[in-house]
């Protein structure tokens, strides 16, 4: 599809002895301690777990919608894929940690080749080389790998979705494994809704120019049948926003259902603040980070810093073969991976960006910067590519034993490492069970393995209808809202600090569950 230099004569066993190391390097900072670094669960994993046990469990999900399109959950939503691609991990594994975080880790693995194949389509086998290595030891990548956000699938299927649709100009039959997944990335992400068509139109349209996609004949055939891949992926969607914009009544789709939800969040998308939105863009981009443990660290940046600067560069060359594809008419898989970073960018300008929110810029980038190496160093004489490759080696080393020593233990409180424990020990007495609010109520949820029609019959809100419902108890648990005095008919899970401090003075009996502590009276 362009017109990349072959490897010399020789240089076959290179490309592959490096490719493994790469992929067996990207693999095992992923494996190492997976489930327990970070120890704990964040709260949004917690609950797209304990949605993906009800389901397993009930065949429902918390509030009792049956296989749902889209989940409940907090009361405005969360995207379901995750929950679904949880259930055979907690099938085998029972609710831990691991089967919550395997599918990142799964989708996190797979990214790895297909970084190399989209790197290699567009400029030859070294520079997916390069694209791979720079994907496979960025600490925004890796510490996303371990950790199940539901929304952190994203990138991974827009990534399996250009790689499957750059096959697909070479065989038309791969356009449907690519249709296939950009249609399940409309299930990772919500803020994508917009932006997963506008890839498909402008891909669509790009190869369409350049004759690669056909609309007749056999390999037109393979395209149709793409075509309805994603819009029998996309109708649920569609029915979903029409419940939830008042325009439908909740619907069943055979066993699905088309929920509607507590409350619809509006708003988020907005053409009123671009230019603060662009700021704020900007500054994630030059600072790397935003600040949250989980998204990515101070010491090491999202991608290791003086990286953008090769981003540039590799944006500079893909622009190039991008203009000179589109005035010969011929397919340049850079053309395609800049489609997809304006994407991100725009995605980036009409919401409040974090670092997750926009999660679908960053690889882009990566591979813009894997092809910025290529460009500057090994375009000629793939020799030169030993000196940035080291680098990047060096740095992942010392990130690696960051990441796994001082990031440990800076993050289990932010992970609630000890809450399992705890929340094991409490129901083990009798009595009703008073929780810390700052547990929050998903993960409680998820440890205690809360059975879903006692979920529904005794939960209570104290804001109820909202976006994001507050707890005040269910079944056996109520959440503490403030100081009050102790009651010995109750076991009390709480933070290590002054209340589990209240509670020993008083004369309860105190467990340590590393960040919690379990109080009974023992008397």
């Amino acid at each position: 599809m362009t017109g990349h230099t072959r490897p010399r004569e020789g240089e076959d066993w290179l490309i592959r002895t490096l490719f493994a190391l790469f992929l067996l390097a990207g693999a095992a900072v992923r494996l190492w301690r997976f489930g327990s670094v970070p120890e704990g669960l964040n709260q949004d994993e917690a609950f797209a777990g304990y949605e993906a046990w009800c389901l397993l469990t009930t065949g429902r999900d918390s509030l009792g919608h049956s296989l749902p399109v889209y989940l409940t959950a907090w009361g405005s939503g969360m995207n379901a894929l995750e929950s679904y691609l949880m259930l055979p991990f907690l099938a085998l594994f029972g609710r831990t940690a691991l089967a919550v975080r395997l599918p990142q880790l799964i989708v996190g693995l797979l990214s790895l080749p297909a970084a190399y194949g989209v790197g290699k389509r567009a400029a030859g086998r070294w520079a997916g080389l390069c694209g791979m290595l720079l994907l496979a030891v960025c600490p925004w990548h890796v510490m996303l790998s371990r950790w199940g956000l539901e929304s952190n699938l994203a990138p991974g299927f827009l990534l399996f979705g250009l790689y499957f649709f750059l096959r697909g100009m070479e065989d038309s039959h791969w356009l449907l494994p690519s249709a296939l997944m950009y249609g399940l990335a409309l299930y990772c992400y919500a803020t994508l809704w917009p932006f997963v068509p506008l890839i498909l139109l402008l891909q669509a349209g790009y190869a369409l120019w350049c004759g690669r996609l056909r609309l007749r004949g056999r390999e037109g055939l393979w395209t149709w049948l793409s075509a309805g891949v994603l819009l029998a992926l996309a109708l649920p969607l569609m029915l979903f926003l029409l419940v939830n914009w008042g325009l439908l009544p909740e619907l069943r789709l055979g066993p699905f259902t088309v929920p509607r939800l507590v409350v619809m969040r509006g708003g988020e998308f907005s053409l009123s603040r671009i230019p603060a939105r662009a700021a704020r863009l900007l500054d994630l981009l030059r600072q790397q980070g935003d600040g949250l443990p989980w998204n990515g660290t101070e010491r090491f940046g999202l991608f290791y810093y003086g990286t953008l600067p090769l981003a540039l560069a590799g944006l500079a060359w893909a622009v190039r073969e991008a203009w000179e594809g589109l005035s010969l008419r011929q397919i340049r898989p850079a053309a395609l991976l800049l489609i997809q970073l304006a994407a991100g960018l725009l995605q980036g300008l009409t919401i409040d960006a974090n670092v997750n929110r926009v999660n679908s810029l960053w690889i882009p980038v990566v591979l813009l910067a894997g092809l910025g190496v290529w460009v500057l160093c090994g375009r000629l004489d793939p020799r030169t590519l030993a000196v940035p490759l080291l680098i990047y080696a060096a740095l992942f080393v010392r990130f690696a034993g960051y990441y796994f020593t001082d990031y440990a233990q800076e993050t289990r409180s932010h992970f609630g490492a000890g809450l399992e424990q705890a929340v094991d020990a409490a129901l083990s007495r009798p009595g009703e069970i008073r929780v810390d609010r700052g547990a929050n109520y998903a993960r409680v949820l998820f440890y205690s393995g809360q059975e879903p029609g006692e979920y529904r019959d005794t939960v209570r809100y104290t804001n109820y209808p909202s976006p994001f419902l507050d707890v005040e108890g269910f079944g056996r648990f109520r959440f503490l809202t403030g100081p009050e005095e102790p009651d010995r008919a109750c076991v009390y899970v709480v933070e290590q600090g002054p209340r589990a401090e209240t509670l020993r003075d008083a004369g309860f009996a105190v467990e340590n569950f590393d960040c919690w502590a379990v109080a009974y009276w023992d008397g």
